[in-house]
């Protein structure tokens, strides 16, 4: 990508970003009260980090691979289950993750 395209792009997501969120700010108050938008806008965060997450377990590059990182977030999922403290879920994770990636090569 040259220069002047690479600008244009940066400039055109800018302007895309502004126009976005002066949306959002426009959005009369008596829209964002109704009780269906709060549910679903309350449930938005969970799925853009589900989302992240199952992204970055799952592929690598282009390409959907099942390694040590879906161990982890299967340890961890259990671990979170069972309400371990945090460091305790990091770990279990971390070991899981590399102990496959050991066993795999």
């Amino acid at each position: 990508m040259s220069g002047t395209a690479l600008w244009a792009a940066v400039l055109t997501a800018s302007i895309g970003c502004y126009v976005l969120k002066l949306a959002g700010l426009s959005v009369p108050a008596s829209w964002v009260e109704q009780p269906w938008v709060a549910r679903i806008v309350d449930f938005v965060p969970a799925a853009l980090l589900a989302a992240l997450v199952a992204v970055q377990a799952l592929t690598s590059g282009d390409q959907l691979v099942l390694d040590g990182r879906l161990a982890g977030l299967a340890v961890a999922a259990v671990a979170l289950a069972l309400r371990a403290p945090f460091i305790v879920v990091l770990l279990l994770a971390g070991a899981a993750g590399a102990l496959v990636h050991v066993l795999t090569g």
